[in-house]
């Protein structure tokens, strides 16, 4: 992320969910606050692939599958299988029960950005949050212009996900290390009118790591990733994908039931 400051304290960068970063600020910030509001992730209803941290990994697994993307091999929550659509998200704003929400979603509309030339960390809010308000429920900062109670604890909970971040990004190091990864691809069969099965068609293509080369690894490299506690997390993402078929299943049954809603 890009962390050029500009005249109105607003900085350069691509993030997801976040259209407007600013560094918190006393000067531009002391009389905003988060108001409390029904649907309070409504922001995430273009998070169809979400990044996680490794050590979500076990909570995430149960809901979709965990991919890698990219050079860097970011490892993503997946939560639906179009662009632009989080298929998890109700209406009304809220998660389906039993759903688990990355940390990266939580933390929002908070956000670090790196101060390269200060070599620091920024933090920063999504000013374009609807939640943000003059006023708010929960203040930036009291009447000394001092961080609040409030906003002590999402500093926190920011270099907590940070420090996440770092051994995610190690976890990730060790697995290309090891040459793991390989390309993977997600199809769905559809069935045709008369019960057969159809052409199959690609959902999606990422990342993930092999089953074949994991196996093959020397029995010291196979110990030392269970003794640094990476072999669980790699079974967690491997276990992950079975969570395509929930997704695509899911995306067939609202597709099966919109004509019986319209007509209704």
């Amino acid at each position: 992320m890009a962390t050029t400051q500009t005249g109105s304290g607003q900085i350069s960068g691509n993030v997801l969910f976040y259209s407007k970063p600013e560094p918190l600020s006393v000067d531009l910030h002391k009389n905003l606050g988060v108001k409390r509001m029904d649907g309070p992730f409504k922001f995430a209803r273009e998070g169809h692939a979400v990044p996680i941290t490794v050590t979500e990994f076990s909570l995430g697994a149960v809901c979709g599958p965990i991919i890698f993307v990219g050079d860097e091999k970011i490892p993503l929550q997946v939560m639906g299988l179009n662009p632009g659509t989080n298929m998890f998200l109700q209406d009304d704003g809220m998660f389906e029960p039993g759903v688990y929400i990355p940390a990266y979603i939580r933390r929002y509309p908070f956000v670090f950005a790196n101060d390269s030339a200060a070599g620091q960390m920024i933090l920063c809010i999504d000013r374009a949050a609807e939640f943000i308000v003059e006023g708010g429920d929960m203040a930036f900062f009291d009447d000394k212009g001092q961080p609040t109670e409030y906003t002590q604890g999402c500093i926190q909970f920011c270099n907590d996900y940070e420090a996440e971040r770092q051994r995610t990004a190690s976890f990730v190091q060790i697995l290309k290390d090891l040459d793991l990864f390989e390309l993977k691809t997600a199809n769905f069969t559809p069935t045709n009118p008369d019960g057969t099965a159809g052409e199959p068609q690609k959902v999606a293509e990422y990342f993930g790591v092999s089953e074949t080369k994991l196996n093959a690894l020397p029995a010291d490299k196979f110990v030392e990733l269970r003794d640094n506690g990476a072999l669980g997390q790699i079974y967690c993402h491997l276990n992950s994908l079975v969570g395509w078929d929930r997704l695509i299943a899911l995306a067939t049954a609202r597709l099966n039931a919109q004509p019986q809603a319209a007509n209704a």
